[in-house]
């Protein structure tokens, strides 16, 4: 039988192999440098889209923000604006009641009776003055408990003082005065 050598083949055939290999694997690297790259570069520009999105965010809620502290500022103004429209709305409302306190004391003011003064605070009214006699002083108290503008008529102080021959009662004399709001408080 003949003998052959198979060994150079062999050797070439090896040698075909381990560069193909060699091919392989250099072309196996650089599909996976250009998959890399590639990942890379799309989470890259996903990272920017989401920056950008961050900032066109970041810029419209800094625009809300001065949209609501405008709005705070108009509801500040807005409650100062209905305060000063009930205070005046309230003025209103009680300009007639001097009208009618000073009318319904003229008219409720018994003869020999005479106001030195009056003080108001609120709907409390104080009088004081001179009477000819203390009996006096009650008829002003009976005739202030009538009056429909004036109520809870009471006598802080009566003193009796000579004046001369004749004889005078200083008083000093607590009532209410009704207002639009009082009745409304007294009806509930």
């Amino acid at each position: 039988m003949p003998r052959i050598n198979l060994l150079p083949w062999r050797e070439e055939e090896r040698k075909k192999r381990q560069q193909n290999f060699m091919v392989a694997l250099a072309s196996s690297i650089v599909m996976a440098g250009v998959v890399i790259g590639a990942t890379l570069f799309t989470f890259s520009q996903m990272i920017e889209n989401q920056e950008s999105r961050n900032q066109r965010l970041e810029t419209e809620i800094a625009e809300l923000e001065k949209s609501i502290t405008e709005i705070d500022g108009l509801e500040a103004q807005k409650e100062r604006l209905l305060a000063r429209m009930e205070i005046i709305e309230q003025l209103q409302r009680s300009r007639p009641e001097i009208v009618h306190l000073f009318d319904e004391m003229s008219r409720q003011l018994p003869e020999g009776v005479y106001l030195n003064g009056m003080k108001q605070n609120g709907v409390s009214v104080e009088l004081q003055g001179v009477a000819q006699s203390s009996t006096r002083v009650s008829a002003l108290m009976r005739q202030m408990d009538g009056s429909e503008w004036l109520t809870n008529p009471s006598v802080t102080k009566v003193e009796t003082t000579e004046m001369g021959p004749a004889r005078q009662a200083e008083f000093v004399v607590n009532l209410k005065q009704v207002t639009a709001e009082f009745e409304e408080e007294g009806s509930r």
